[in-house]
This record gives structure tokens, sequence and C-alpha cells, in this order.
């Protein structure tokens, strides 16, 4: 922020996705596409950037040539500003091991920290799908004085196990405490069937947050998590407090998509998540031109669509050619649908292709999937089961390249 506070940006993007097979298994799951053209680490990139967060680091551990090539293609920033978006590995600059945490992660790459000397530090996940100004954030941040501050939503209380649950002290404010994945968590006052969920987006004063990393480093029993260990720890010190997502604002939002976040860590979350995209009114909608999602396109012709091809209620990227049907479905780019081909319900990545009267319905295709002339897949669900990847709500999903039987 230019003549404001200094901030630096941390993005956490090493972890290895296991929820989210077979598509994370050639890449990190911050690089898996969404929404057609975009990658999952887009989202909180944008978020940063257009909140005046132009110096950030990317921490990245598992299968992360994908994410590094993107990240160093797509986000290049002025250098004569001294901004930058860039991809940092494990260095293993504390001895020949690799992140141990995501506060491990951290804790190894100080060196960013001392060579920018910011005021304070923004940690942000990089595989949730929203829109946030973080100045909002900050804003209350600097002005309660908090060692840290964490992003919460409400989420009903029987999810609760999938997060990181915050319990705000009567202030509203302060954490009281703070539970990573609790089973049984205490309900929010005046609301006893949701509790606050950690979004994953932290922000640090710069000297709290490396003495905390360096305070769990000394501790052998430690996760070295950053939900798990040092947010517990800095509620101890009482200096931690959460900020209520549902006030944040961006430009352009509608009241449909306001407060919208979405965690796509599993197959089901992820193909929820894009069926948002292609309602009638967007739950989710991509087209905030006021709040853009950024990613680079690539260099391809616009979509074509040829005689009998039609689409309705999708999303059709650049390089698609249209010759069957297509209903409620991402289409991300150099997809082919052949003649007399059925898509329904479905997302297919970079180059899929539908032979003519195949029929593919709820189903994740991976990039350069082939589906030969009249196969079927979400037609016959023992056979699929049987054959490919099917999640608990019964969405088929088929990693890069795999064979269609």
């Amino acid at each position: 922020m230019r003549g404001g506070p200094s901030v630096l940006g941390i993005v956490l993007a090493g972890g290895e996705g296991k929820r989210l097979l077979p598509l994370t298994a050639d890449r990190a799951k911050p690089a898996v596409t969404f929404g057609g053209t975009y990658r999952l680490v887009d989202f909180v990139l944008s978020n940063l950037v257009n909140g005046d967060i132009l110096r950030i680091c990317v921490l990245t551990q598992y299968k992360s040539h994908s994410l590094d090539r993107h990240v160093t293609t797509t986000w290049r920033m002025s250098s004569l500003l001294g901004n930058y978006v860039t991809p940092v590995p494990a260095q293993q600059r504390l001895g020949p091991r690799w992140f141990s945490g995501s506060a491990d992660a951290i804790l190894q790459s100080l060196n960013l920290v001392h060579d920018e000397q910011p005021d304070y530090i923004a940690v942000f996940g990089a595989d949730h799908v929203y829109r946030m100004d973080p100045r909002q954030m900050l804003a209350q941040h600097i002005e309660n004085g908090a060692g840290v501050t964490v992003a919460g939503i409400r989420v009903p209380r029987t999810e609760a196990s999938q997060f990181g649950v915050i319990t705000p002290a009567r202030d509203g404010t302060r954490v009281e405490s703070f539970l990573e994945k609790p089973a049984e968590p205490p309900p929010l006052p005046g609301s006893p069937g949701q509790v606050f969920a950690s979004m994953g987006n932290y922000l640090f004063t710069t000297k709290t947050l490396v003495d905390a990393l360096q305070q769990d480093a000394e501790d052998t029993a430690s996760a070295h998590d950053m939900g798990g260990s040092i947010l517990p720890l800095l509620t101890e010190r009482g200096v931690a407090q959460v900020y209520d997502f549902d006030g944040n604002h961006v430009p352009g939002e509608t009241e449909r998509d306001h407060g919208y976040w979405r965690d796509v860590g599993t197959l089901d979350a992820y193909y929820e998540a894009h069926m948002d995209l292609v309602s009638d009114q967007p739950v989710f909608d991509l087209d905030n031109r006021r709040w853009p999602i950024y990613t680079h396109p690539g260099q391809l012709p616009p979509a074509r669509f040829c005689a009998g091809g039609i689409a309705s209620g999708s999303i059709v990227s650049p390089g698609c050619v249209i010759r069957g049907q297509v209903t409620r479905s991402v289409l991300s780019p150099g997809v082919e649908i052949g003649d007399g081909a059925v898509v329904q319900g479905s997302v297919l990545h970079d180059n899929v292709r539908i032979g003519r009267g195949a029929v593919v319905r709820g189903a994740v295709l991976d990039k350069n999937v082939e589906v030969p002339a009249g196969a079927t897949i979400g037609v016959n669900p023992g056979r699929d089961a049987e054959l490919y990847t099917v999640s608990k709500t019964g969405v088929i999903a088929l990693g890069k390249g795999q064979a269609v039987r």
C-alpha cells in the first residue's frame, strides 16, 4: 500500500491435496483448474493484488511444477515499482528436511520477511474460491492493535469437524478459543446451529508472527501448523482477534454472491462450486469486472459452435468446438464435443475430447481425457464405480489423460 503500512503477502500452497484425487495426482491442489480458465491459486492472488498487496511469496512444495510455471508466466508484476508474485519452493534453509507443517513452511522462509521488513504479514491459503478485500481486514487489525486477526465465516455446526473453529469472546472480536477440526465445538452465542470457521486467512503484526514461529519451533510435540499450533498459542496470549467475513464488501458484488467462500478440497465440494457458477443466477459470478479474478487466458481462438452444437447454462472457454449438446457444464480451453454427444452437469478440463454419440453426466474429466465414440460415463453407476473414482455423492472423476473404457 503506497504511503500506508507495508504488507507482505505469503500464500500457503504446499499441501498435497489428497482429498481431491485424482485431480491432484500430478499437480499441487492450488494448480487445479477451476471455472474453465482459472487455477485455484488465481483467486487468492487476485484478492491480494486487488487489495493493493503487491509483494507476494507463494510457498510451494509437493508436485509444484505446474503451479510454479503458472505463477511465473501469469503473475508478472511491475519490477519498476518493486512489486512481485514469486513461487518459493522448500529451500531446506534449516537443514535437510521438507516443510513439516504450514507454520514450519513460514519459519523456513523467514529470510523473505527479513528481506522485506514489512509492518504486517498476510498469510492466506491458496485453494479457496471467494472474493475478499484484505484492506478491510487489515484496517480492523490495525485499529484493534491485534497480534493476529483470523478471518472467520459462519458455517453450520454439523460441518465444524472440517475447519478450525473460532470461539469469540463477549466483545465479539477477541478470540477466546481456537479448536482445530473439533467433533463437538461450542456454538455461536445466539446461533446454536452455527460456528465461526477459520477461512485460513490470517493477518499478523510481523513481530508477533516471528516470535510465535520461533517459540513453536522449540516445541517438539507441536505439529507446526498455523491453525493447529500458532493460532492456539496466540489465543492463549490474548492477542488473537476474529474478522467477520460477512462484513467484507468488494466492488461489484451482488446480494447473491456477497460472502461467498468455498473450500474446494474434496471432489464433491469442487463439483458443487462449479455448479454454483452455471446456475441461471450464479451463486458466485465470475463476471465482476470491478473486482476481477485474473489469469492468463492463453492464445486460442474464440469458441466455435457447429451445426447442431448447443450449449445452455454453461461456461464455454476459448478454443472449444461444440458439435453436440452441452447443458449445465463448465468447459475449459480446447474442449471438443463430437456430433451427437451429450454432456450434462460436468466439468471438462483442457483439451478433453468427447467422441461422436458419447454421453457424459455428472463427471469431472481432467485434461487430455478422450472419451471414445459411443462411450458412456455417468450412465451405469456400477460400472463407473469399478473403473473410475466416484465421490460420496456420485461425482465421477478421471485423472489427467486417463483411459476411458
